[in-house]
């Protein structure tokens, strides 16, 4: 008689409900034999790659061996460009596997980890994980509640999530307000802050680079990604910077060679190409634009976003204008997962893609 296998798993693993992504294209192709998809669903740079990091790709002969396993070449161009140690920097498989080194690293059942509602899924994913408790805040404008965040600190409260700026709704937090955060932390507190669309909200004023701030705050990690505005979502390298002493028992859950040679090099590559990070953050500022103006001449309500994505309200439960959307060819995001079931998020494309997208929702709400 065959045994109960989920009785074998950790409480936290059993109740889990696994992270889901936006939809692939070639599943909507498979579903529906559509030829033209555009996906707008996932926060990814509609530039792909720069051409300088396909041509280093290329230059990568030697695959029959391991990667670098501490990632040198990596960590020391992090360090130049942060002017910090290398010692203060951990590598992950995307910063999400910095996440989750850090519950596996710093949480236990013991403990309280608190994170903001609407706010990123793989911190309640890495929380139950590990059979932590969940404080979720109630959010603020659909953003983080800091003075509430800081009341919901106990003894036991051992992680704050902080996201800046928010995914999904695109939110964020000015420098005196994280700041005036993390001088009343108390000292048992680790705040990790997630800064994955920092290139694309870093114009804007009074927007802080939390990264400056580690030499001030010996419980701050701050982690990066190289899946927005680099473009290499496919490669997935992500990073975290903290004391050393945080990064010393990161590094000793971190899995073996999580980081392939090609992540190595496309990512050290797209570091010292600002020129592709320039014109990605000027796409992404022209296509929200042309989002806002939409959503305005169809009296939709939306959230202001820092990211390259953006929330509408469809002012109803927005799984019929999904539907209708992938049959369009369009992949977008829903978002009731999140506790907002009116929402969709919308990636911001090329050109092309964006007016594609305003033109089957105008067609949809017109229905």
């Amino acid at each position: 008689m065959p045994c109960d296998l989920f009785s074998l798993a950790t409480s936290g693993v059993a109740g889990l409900q696994p992270y889901h992504p936006g939809k692939p294209i070639d599943e909507l192709q498979r579903e529906l034999g559509l030829d033209e998809i555009i996906k707008l669903a996932s926060n990814e740079n509609p530039l792909g790659p720069s051409q300088k990091v396909l041509d280093a790709i290329a230059s990568t002969k030697d695959l029959s061996r391991y990667p670098d396993g501490n990632g040198f070449v990596l960590k020391k161009a992090l360090a130049d460009k942060h002017n910090i140690d290398m010692n203060r920097i951990t590598l992950g498989n995307g910063s999400n596997d910095i996440l989750e080194m850090v519950a596996r690293a710093l949480v236990n059942t013991e403990h309280q980890v608190i994170y903001s509602q609407h706010s990123f899924a793989v911190y309640p994913i890495v929380t139950q994980a590990v059979g932590a408790e969940h404080i979720v805040v109630p959010a603020n404008e659909w953003g983080h509640d800091l003075p509430a965040m800081l009341a919901a600190i106990t003894n036991k409260t051992r992680l704050m999530f902080i996201a800046n700026p928010n995914n999904p709704t695109g939110t964020w937090i000015n420098s005196e307000h994280l700041r005036h955060l993390l001088e009343n932390i108390p000292d048992h507190v680790i705040v990790l802050v997630d800064e994955a669309y920092f290139e694309y909200a870093s114009a804007e004023e009074d927007y802080p680079d939390a990264s400056l701030w580690l030499n001030d705050f010996s419980n701050l990690i701050v982690t990066r990604t190289f899946s927005k505005a680099y473009g290499l979502a496919g490669l997935r390298v992500g990073y975290g910077l903290s004391h050393p002493d945080i990064a010393n028992l990161l590094n000793r859950v971190r899995q073996p060679f999580n980081n392939n040679s090609l992540a190595l090099v496309a990512a050290e590559t797209a570091l010292q190409d600002d020129q592709y990070i320039e014109r990605s953050v000027k796409v992404n500022q022209s296509g929200m634009q042309a989002l806002i103006n939409a959503f305005d001449e169809l009296d939709l309500e939306f959230i202001p976003s820092k990211g390259n994505f953006i929330c509408v309200d469809l002012k109803q439960p927005a799984d019929d204008c999904y539907q209708a959307l992938l049959k369009a060819g369009v992949i977008v995001r829903p978002v009731a997962n999140y506790g907002m079931p009116n929402h969709l998020r919308i990636s911001i494309g090329l050109e092309s893609e964006n007016t594609r997208f305003i033109n089957e929702l105008t067609k949809i709400m017109a229905a």
